[in-house]
């Protein structure tokens, strides 16, 4: 029906014109000659007034008029969109302009659709209630509908817009959607990769297939243009491994016979693997010397090859420039592959780039974040040298914030051949996040986690957190606020507070704490972070009912007051470009005395190394930490100065192993832990998300100041080895371990079996 109306709009259109034409074609002869009009008469509209459609002719009385403006003023109604015909009928010095209006719809409806609401539906529609009826628009209308479900996977999608006529002008508008069923992506397969398995090349694809879960993901749906992204992220991951020559061929997808399932493949062609030969910096500025940069140079012979390495490498040598006020050089890497040996020789070259200047940065499509918040990811402001390299990697920041589904970046001319334009077009998502989550220990019972996160609170780019945790003999509220560029600069500040309270059943006391602390943490390096932090604390030793002489002396002390002053220097080269390794270094202290009732220093170390091997399909991981608090000015440690549970050691309750007293455990001034872990497929399905892992732990808790007739404060060993189920289920990660002590003391806690699963919806 929506088709014969428009053959119908559109004959109505031609007779219309064929009528002017015929009607001026006696005056041919004297058509040039002006004629006028005294009078404008407009017959058969009803709901457009006629000021309107006069307003649309701009015909003025009395004014000359050819019939080729008497043509366009005929053309200028009708293409008003409100009349199904449109008819100019001059007779002498009247023209009668004869319409006939288009209905207005009444009622909107959708019928046939339950995957989608009547909402979303109208929400991305032209056509709306009490408006001017269109059939080309019903029928964009129509396409856009199906647009939106073949987004969700189901092709098979068709949507026919019907119209009810009502009488007195007036029709209903319907869309009948027949839905189908979602295309599945029932596999997808890899061609011509030989040293990276498709479960690991899977890994790396947005487009997933269809798991057991297949009713809660939607990435397993088919989405052609999802491919091409995906085409993208796996050569970007070949590249990132050395493999310049990598070619991702084709990405085709081919439908079963009922549209309901798809079959992927990406046809590749590895090449070589390829190591950084001779790398040198080159000066084709004069007066420049090249030595002064090269210096800077971190690009060593003999690294895999990676784009992402050349990238910070021309980054540092360009920031050399600015802080030399050279403007305007650039550096330009140029490349010299080495077949035979499997090299690639890199010269970058110093040269003096375009006299461009930014003139301006447009902001768009950022309805909830500040435009400051994307502006500071930008290192150049207005009126600075154009570098397009830092405007790639400014958008690149911007996309990490987390706060934009989508963000382009791209420069058009400005004002002038010397001005640019920085246009950012941004598409806005939700940063805001609920968690709940379950722990069990064997002898903790279960706990309830619950958590609220916001990355962009009020849209100025700040996190706030608020964490509840409760079980069986933990209590914990934490309250957390970042706002990660104080002062408009690379300085982050932290405020934390936190009150917790502990009614171990296995002790015979109860602890209180509420801590309050500010922090700055600020760059020092490429990779290299320091934190400044001040911390407030009231802690007390509470409701003891025990026979140990050291739990009845810290009570006896009542809540006592910390104030503390601690640093803590991260380098970590770990990184989120795809790298398959890296190692955390972390050293912190803590300085107790400044002012309160307390007198230590308490010292943290912390080293993590991981590796991927056998092609990336099983990860190591190594972890060792320690700590030591060394009281001073007489002051005697209490349990809530001291260390537990060894940095999270396996195997063993949180108050398992330490010093005890009547079995009360007493924590230690000093621990040390050597954790091992392997992370490897079991062979199932990939899509099913379940993985398995092996564990050694090793370590102790020891030390006390007043040892009283304390045991265990010694440095016995304790190890646990153990087991591990991982599986990343549709509502969070979920950790199953199953462990079993190797060496232990008699009065220690073992827990055999922990369950861990942390939900975000």
């Amino acid at each position: 029906m929506i088709k014969a109306l428009l053959k119908a709009s559109y004959g109505m259109r031609v007779v219309a014109v064929a009528a002017i034409v015929l009607a001026v074609w006696p005056m041919a002869p004297a058509m040039a000659q002006d004629y006028a009009f005294s009078r404008v008469e407009v017959q058969g509209n009803d709901n457009v007034d006629t000021s309107s459609i006069l307003k649309f002719a701009r015909i003025e009385q009395g004014a000359p008029l050819t019939a080729a403006q008497l043509n366009d003023a005929l053309q200028r109604v009708t293409d008003s969109g409100l009349f199904a015909s449109v008819d100019f009928v001059p007779s002498g010095a009247t023209l009668t302009i004869k319409v006939e209006e288009l209905p207005i719809i009444g009622t909107l409806d959708f019928q046939g659709n339950k995957r989608l609401k009547d909402e979303e539906l109208a929400a991305v529609i032209s056509s709306e209630s009490r408006r001017v009826f269109s059939a080309a628009t019903a029928e964009e209308d129509a396409a856009t509908i199906a647009e939106l479900y073949r987004a969700r996977g189901r092709l098979a999608a068709s949507v026919e817009p019907k119209i009810i006529p009502r009488g007195a002008g007036r029709v209903d508008l319907v869309f009948e959607i027949t839905e189908g069923r979602v295309v599945e992506n029932e596999s997808i397969a890899f061609v011509g990769n030989r040293d990276f398995s498709d479960r690991r090349l899977r890994q790396v694809l947005q487009t997933k297939q269809a798991g057991f879960f297949r009713q809660l993901i939607r990435r397993d749906t088919f989405d052609a243009d999802r491919l091409e992204v995906d085409k993208q992220m796996v050569r970007d991951f070949y590249l990132s491994r050395g493999y310049a020559d990598i070619e991702v061929i084709d990405a085709s997808a081919d439908l079963s016979r009922e549209r309901d399932a798809s079959f992927i493949s990406f046809t590749l062609r590895e090449g070589a693997k390829y190591t950084f030969g001779d790398v040198n910096v080159v000066s084709e500025v004069a007066d420049l010397d090249s030595a002064d940069f090269a210096a800077a140079l971190r690009l060593k012979s003999g690294e895999t090859y990676s784009p992402s390495l050349i990238e910070s490498s021309i980054a540092r040598l360009e920031d050399v420039a600015i802080s030399k006020d050279l403007s305007f050089v650039q550096v330009e890497p140029r490349i010299t592959r080495n077949a035979d040996s499997q090299t690639i020789d890199v010269d970058l070259v110093l040269k003096r780039g375009e006299r461009v200047f930014v003139e301006r940065i447009d902001i768009e499509g950022n309805t909830t974040t500040l435009d400051q918040v994307v502006r500071r990811q930008f290192k150049s402001a207005e009126g600075d040298a154009f570098n397009p390299r830092e405007i790639r990697q400014a958008a690149e920041r911007i996309r990490a914030l987390g706060f934009f589904a989508a963000a382009n970046v791209d420069a058009s001319q400005g004002s002038s051949t010397e001005q640019v334009v920085v246009n950012v077009d941004l598409e806005e998502t939700p940063t805001g996040s609920l968690s709940f989550g379950v722990t069990y220990g064997t002898n903790s019972g279960g706990g309830i986690l619950f958590g609220y996160s916001e990355t962009n609170f009020l849209g100025r780019g700040q996190a706030l957190n608020l964490n509840v945790t409760g079980t069986r003999d933990t209590q914990d509220y934490a309250l957390g606020f970042s706002e990660p560029a104080l002062l408009g600069r690379n300085l982050r500040f932290k405020l934390n507070g936190q009150y917790k309270t502990t009614t171990q059943a296995d002790s015979n006391y109860d602890t209180e704490i509420a801590t309050l602390s500010p922090a700055l943490e600020f760059p020092m390096g490429e990779q290299t972070r320091l934190e400044l932090r001040y911390r407030a604390a009231r802690e007390g030793v509470v409701n003891a009912n025990s026979t140990s002489g050291l739990i009845i002396a810290e009570v006896a002390r009542g809540n006592e007051i910390t104030s503390a002053l601690g640093y803590t220097l991260n380098f970590d080269t770990r990184t989120t470009d795809q790298s398959s390794g890296g190692f955390l270094l972390r050293f912190g202290q803590d300085f107790a005395g400044l002012a309160g009732d307390v007198n230590y220093v308490s010292t943290t170390a912390l080293a993590v190394a991981e590796a991927q091997i056998l092609n990336e399909e099983v990860t190591l991981r190594a972890v060792a930490e320690g700590g030591v608090i060394s009281s001073l000015n007489g002051y005697t440690s209490r349990v809530t100065d001291r260390f537990f549970d060894a940095g999270g050691l396996r195997g063993f309750e949180r108050n398992g192993i330490g010093p005890r007293e009547a079995g009360d455990a007493l924590g230690g001034n000093m621990f040390a832990s050597l954790r091992f872990e392997a992370e490897f497929p079991l062979g199932l399905p990939e899509e099913y998300g379940i993985t398995g892992g092996a564990f050694v732990d090793m370590g102790s808790v020891w030390g006390l100041d007043d040892v009283g007739s304390a045991q265990g404060v010694d440095r016995a060993l304790r190890s646990a080895a153990g087991l591990a189920i991982l599986w990343t289920t549709p509502i969070g990660p979920l950790r199953m371990n199953f462990s079993r002590p190797l060496q232990k003391e008699s009065f220690d806690i073992s827990q055999d079996f922990e369950l861990t699963i942390s939900t975000k919806f």
